[in-house]
């Protein structure tokens, strides 16, 4: 077992694995930029070390910086939390040059399942439904409007190298794709250094179900059940849950087998999550797959009652999956909501010191949070403060506690969008747990 992990992220997630590293006895460093130097990541590792100035690029993606922290303090291995260098293949390969273990899948691995494109032809190979559309980049807005005129509109343009929604486009007709076409593949460029594009079909209204994956190096895979995201806006998940209402037992195996098919074929190791749309007509498809761990892994580990990090970490030092997880049956419902420092009505970033955050611990919930009062919200990363799980015995009892949580939270100095996931907990449709993709401008525009 590793004696000493760097965690090469920062608030709630580096806090997290902080936890599952101290539950294990393992020693933990932070890093940290100029920005987070007193934060709360810092606070809870034994040792920190900066790594560069506020900005992402100069700090949390500065490579050499990360790997001279590790070495420097004696790190045997490294994780990665998500997002930042979690599916950076080249970070992965540069950890195991200096000798340092990358707690997530191989270089490979994750290589392959970086470029959407070749990640449909390998689900496709493994026996996975894959959407309709294009098997190649799409070079140009003439080539993208003959093609989509032989998939069939509408079409999502989509960015072949990243994810998150960045530079995605709804086409309707040949006049939306060569209106948009040029500045999507810039936007992509920008912010993934590749403007590969291609096309797939756009499916109106599904729902967006995951499939948690779990494999060790000796050759085993499971999985444990579904998620079901499909409540976003601007393509970025909003409200998690687990078991999804839609998802009976039959679909739930047919799904599974369909991730664990496709994390054998890529002789996958660690935690990985296969998304997939579901239509209404209960047909399910390949979307991509995250080489990491998810933002709302906590609502699967409180439904099995399990530890994803634990498991990562046991599995990067060799340990085979144990007979408690491979056998692990679902035990309850949860509901994970994402507080955001933004303005509810702009729907934009609302950065500034929480001079009031109190978040009362109710029963049957959990909070995975990267800051307390006191504490400044800067612009230079993601404002989400943290994450508020609900449990219980039933969907309704999971979504009451939630509810009665987010109710008594109390924050100042900032703005949040606390009233946005109420109204989304209490909206009638959530309720009956008819969720998809267009939930948020079907019923809360």
């Amino acid at each position: 077992m590793f004696q000493k992990i760097l965690i090469a992220n920062r608030g709630e997630i580096a806090r997290r694995v902080i936890r599952a590293c101290k539950k294990m006895g393992i020693s933990t460093v932070a890093v940290y930029s100029e920005a987070d130097q007193g934060a709360l990541h810092v606070r809870d590792a034994d040792e920190a070390v900066a790594v560069g100035p506020s900005p992402v690029q100069k700090s949390y993606l500065n490579v050499e910086a990360i790997i001279a922290a590790a070495k420097a303090t004696g790190a045997d291995a490294i994780h990665p939390g998500y997002g930042f260098l979690s599916e950076n293949s080249d970070f992965a390969r540069r950890c195991a040059e200096a000798g340092i273990a990358f707690i997530g899948p191989s270089p490979e691995a994750m290589a392959q399942m970086g470029s959407k494109i070749a990640a449909r032809g390998i689900a496709k190979t493994a026996g996975v439904p894959i959407v309709p559309g294009t098997e190649a980049a799409v070079a140009s807005a003439e080539d993208a409007v003959r093609l989509a005129r032989e998939i069939g509109y509408p079409v999502l343009l989509k960015a072949s190298a990243g994810g998150g929604g960045i530079g995605m486009v709804v086409a309707n007709s040949d006049e939306d794709i060569l209106q948009t076409f040029a500045n999507a593949q810039k936007r992509v460029a920008s912010y993934f250094g590749d403007g590969t594009l291609y096309l797939e079909k756009y499916f109106q209204n599904p729902r967006h179900i995951e499939i948690q994956v779990v494999a060790d190096t000796h050759d085993q895979v499971i999985h444990l059940g579904e998620r079901e995201c499909s409540i976003q806006r601007r393509h970025q998940k909003v409200v998690e849950e687990s078991p999804s209402t839609a998802v009976n037992s039959v679909l739930r195996e047919r799904m599974g087998a369909a991730a664990v098919a496709l994390a054998k074929l890529l002789h996958y190791t660690g935690v990985g999550t296969v998304e997939f749309i579901l239509t209404g007509e209960n047909e399910f498809y390949f979307l991509e797959m995250n080489t990491r761990l998810q933002v709302e892994h906590p609502v699967t580990e409180e439904v099995f009652g399990t530890d994803l990090v634990e498991w990562q970490i046991r599995i990067a030092a060799g340990e085979r999956l144990g007979v408690s997880l491979i056998d692990a049956k679902p035990v309850r419902h949860a509901i994970e909501c994402r507080l955001y420092a933004e303005d509810p009505v702009r729907m934009l970033p609302s950065p500034g010191t929480m001079t009031r955050f109190d978040t009362p611990a109710l029963e049957g919930v959990r909070l995975e949070l990267g800051f307390c009062e006191g504490d400044k919200i800067t612009p230079f990363y993601d404002p989400m403060i943290g994450k508020i799980i609900a449990a219980g015995d039933s969907r309704e009892a999971a979504r009451q506690r939630l509810i009665e949580e987010l109710t008594q939270i109390q924050v100042e100095g900032i703005k949040t969008n606390l009233p946005l996931l109420l109204r989304i907990l209490e909206n009638e449709h959530f309720v009956r747990g008819e969720t998809h993709t267009g939930f948020m401008d079907a019923y809360l525009s």
